[in-house]
């Protein structure tokens, strides 16, 4: 999830490229780059860091012209650095390329133009497509049609932007499956961004590109294709954001747009990973080599708060898919006690900025025990993924509300691909096994959305229920971690009370609490633990609490004995909690508005806990 933002007209393309990249900051954080063109000839200027950093070099290095483009980098193939930074260039450097998304198929490209006499300079799957059109520039003088050629060999998704001296009236666009482009209209200049915030400060009437559509735009106008060459008729439309709202994309606030990207993010963490045809998991950044798999006894997930929860499924994932015994530990609690671990025992830490300092701490203290290290974070380059020997990113791309919502479902998924990679690896999966296990997660991003269609019933449900003072949630097995981060995500955003249980817990003292004023969340999917549920909302009903039931599509049972019943489509056991977490999600962000708390910026809550 990067920022692109692209301009050609008659003003300073800098200064309007700077402005939007700023916009955008929240889409990449780790290196930036512009460039512009001019009767010189395509100048590039890239930093590592955040766009303050490449503003510093264009001071001490400035460029000018009336055509560029610029991007804000998220990584996702090479680390952070200037020369990972986008834009890319071909190897005559009269043509750049900037990318959002992911080429699956880079390397057999890249490995046929090194053949070609290609040289490459980054590590990044990007200048792949610099170097494909520049390729096909030898075949045809129309960088659109080149640009055309080049995508239609690529897999993968990428929202792209190309500029090249060869056509210096024009910047060629594109979009398949990586977010958005959208093209801004003006007076005798045109705008290209990934996202509307970075021009709406230029114009409200914006052409937005769908799937296999390109774009060559001119100061004069648009000219829209499909990826085949087909003309491509559509109107404007007019925006009538504020711009504070545009940067949360018409979402009142950035928690519930971050609720709604997770069916992308999990997407994004599947994408270019699993392979079912073959029952294959590829996890290259995991980087451990077959010896040290093989060995592996025990899998200790260590992580902090909403990661802690995520680990507590990912142990049941492990232990059923990967067949290894598994166990989870706050980071905080291990490393200050001498675990009983070493070289046989996986060390998993989760951590979604990648700086948890209780987390880091025990790794550190795994390290000196010998134990091999895989870390599971959202940030490239962060302190926990250079302390470990194995990278699991996550690719949920930034997260501005505090309350973590899309980052905990991309860790759970990345979590399952972990397990079903360690399954295979120490051969107690089939490849059978696993194509099955994949074809059930690549389900899992349209049964989210389906979910996040029960927003309107919860809000009426948050309605109903914001004025108690406490709750409990109650779930078994693999529902029990949702159960804690529902209470949790109650308690941080709207400041009530709320505990989460194991269900077989609630006799042993949380039975004592239920009255007419307590709403209890009974998590009840059709799983192996339902029945006992049930009969933990029997007890609950003969106390008069108030019960909330998550549970299956047409599961009449439960219906039956709760007060409200919110209903998510049926899956697999392993990823229910994928689906039964959204409802929360949303129950949370809206008990908090009608209590008129912050919901972005919870009070004295911070986003990466860096300190004890």
């Amino acid at each position: 999830m990067c920022g692109i933002v692209g301009y050609v007209g008659d003003k300073s393309a800098v200064g309007v490229i700077l402005e939007g990249l700023k916009r955008l900051e929240y889409r990449g954080y780790d290196s930036a780059g512009i460039a512009v063109l001019n009767a010189d000839g395509l100048h590039v200027r890239r930093a590592a860091g955040r766009i303050k950093m490449l503003e510093g070099i264009l001071r001490e290095r400035p460029v000018a012209g009336k055509i560029g483009i610029g991007h804000t980098r998220w990584a996702t193939h090479g680390r952070p650095s200037e020369e990972n930074a986008h834009p890319h260039t071909d190897c005559s450097g009269s043509l750049v390329v900037v990318h959002n998304g992911i080429l699956e198929n880079y390397l057999p490209i890249k490995e046929r133009l090194v053949a070609e006499g290609h040289v490459f300079k980054s590590e990044t799957d990007t200048e792949v497509l610099a170097h494909l059109v520049e390729h096909y520039l030898k075949q045809t003088p129309r960088l659109d049609r080149a640009v055309k050629l080049a995508l239609a060999e690529v897999k993968g998704s990428y929202a792209v932007g190309v500029v090249s001296a060869s056509a210096p009236d024009r910047l060629i666009t594109a979009k398949h499956g990586a977010g958005g482009v959208v093209i801004g209209l003006g007076q005798a200049e045109n705008f290209v961004a990934s996202d509307i915030p970075a021009i709406l400060a230029h114009t409200r009437d914006v052409v937005i590109l769908e799937d296999g559509e390109v774009a060559a735009v001119t100061a004069a106008g648009v000219e829209l294709t499909t990826l085949d060459g087909e003309p491509v008729q559509r109107e404007p439309v007019r925006i009538l954001w504020d711009p504070i709202m545009a940067e949360k994309g018409g979402y009142r606030h950035f928690m519930l747009k971050e609720i709604y990207e997770q069916p992308r993010a999990v997407t994004d963490t599947i994408r270019g990973r699993v392979a079912p045809e073959t029952g294959t998991v590829v996890l290259n950044e995991v980087a451990f080599d077959p010896f040290t798999v093989k060995a592996i006894q025990r899998v200790v997930l260590i992580a902090c708060g909403t990661s802690y929860h995520a680990a507590m499924i990912g142990r049941a994932m492990i232990e059923r898919l990967a067949q290894v015994p598994a166990e989870t530990d706050f980071g905080s609690e291990f490393r200050y006690r001498d675990a009983v671990v070493g070289p046989h025992t996986l060390v998993v830490a989760l951590s979604q900025s990648g700086e948890t300092a209780d987390t880091l701490g025990a790794i550190k203290a795994a390290r000196l025990k010998g134990c091999p290290i895989l870390a599971v974070t959202n940030v490239v380059g962060s302190a926990i993924s250079r302390e470990a020997t194995g990278v699991l990113y996550t690719h949920a791309g930034p997260e501005i509300g505090v309350a973590s919502s899309k980052t905990f479902t991309a860790t759970v998924v990345a979590t399952y691909l972990l397990a079903l990679w360690l399954g295979r690896q120490r051969g107690v999966l089939a490849p059978g096994d696993v194509s099955k296990h994949i074809q059930e997660l690549l389900e899992i991003p349209r049964l989210m959305e389906a979910t996040l269609e029960l927003e309107p019933a919860i809000a009426e449900l948050a309605r109903q229920v914001s004025g108690y003072r406490d709750f409990l949630f109650l779930g078994r097995g693999v529902q029990y971690p949702i159960a804690l981060e529902g209470a949790l995500k109650l308690k941080e955003l709207s400041y009530i009370h709320a505990e989460g249980y194991a269900g077989g817990e609630m006799k042993h003292g949380p039975i004592a609490l239920i009255d007419d004023g307590m709403p209890v969340v009974a998590l009840a999917p059709r799983d192996g633990s339902y029945d006992r549920m049930l009969g933990n909302v029997e007890e609950v009903r003969a106390r008069e609490g108030k019960i909330i039931a998550v549970t299956h599509q047409g599961d009449r049972g439960i219906a039956a004995k709760a007060h409200h019943v919110i209903a998510v489509p049926p899956c697999a056991d392993l990823l229910a909690p994928l689906l039964t977490v959204i409802p929360l999600q949303l129950l949370a962000y809206h008990v908090a508005v009608r209590r008129g708390c912050d919901v972005d910026q919870p009070r004295n809550l911070a986003k990466s806990v860096t300190v004890e």
